[in-house]
């Protein structure tokens, strides 16, 4: 290798460790993904876990073995709506209570809007969403503490 083409391969890799959280790549999905998984399967939940860019679609979907079929769907719609309202489905669930000033909007975006927990918005060092996490297939409890995992591994370990 000549001097230019190590300074080159230098600069590629400066510029790739700088902008590792910038967007939601399919890379940055699979092992936010592969970690939640992981949790999931360590505390006894068969959940589906998605990562969403930051347009909301999906980047990657797991399904663990003998998922529900329906927390597809709703593992999908979490991710989306954690970007679409910029909040976490756990803080839309309060707004969208009878009452309060977002009572009915799961209606609408064509009933993809969730409002029980279990999704995050994935924030990076630049307080920019890049992207979402889903989960369902546990309680909302565990939905939640496992989009919490995901998001947290992003923030800490990524």
């Amino acid at each position: 290798m000549n001097e230019n083409e190590i300074r080159r391969i230098v600069q590629d890799t400066v510029s790739a460790v700088k902008n590792r959280k910038k967007v939601m790549t399919l890379s940055l999905a699979e092992r936010i993904a592969d970690a939640t998984v992981a949790e999931a399967a360590r505390i006894g939940v068969r959940a589906v876990v998605c990562v969403s860019d930051a347009a909301g679609n999906p980047k990657i979907v797991k399904s663990m073995d003998d998922a529900y079929i329906a927390s597809y769907d709703i593992a999908v719609n979490k991710a989306f709506t954690v970007v679409a309202l910029k909040m976490p489905t756990s803080a839309l669930k309060e707004l969208a209570q009878p009452g309060a000033s977002l009572y009915g909007i799961q209606f609408t975006n064509n009933g993809k809007i969730v409002i029980f927990g279990g999704g995050d918005p994935l924030i990076n060092d630049d307080e920019v969403i890049i992207g979402g996490i889903g989960v369902s297939g546990g309680s909302e409890e565990q939905d939640i503490a496992l989009s919490a995992y995901g998001r947290k591994y992003f923030e800490t370990k990524i």
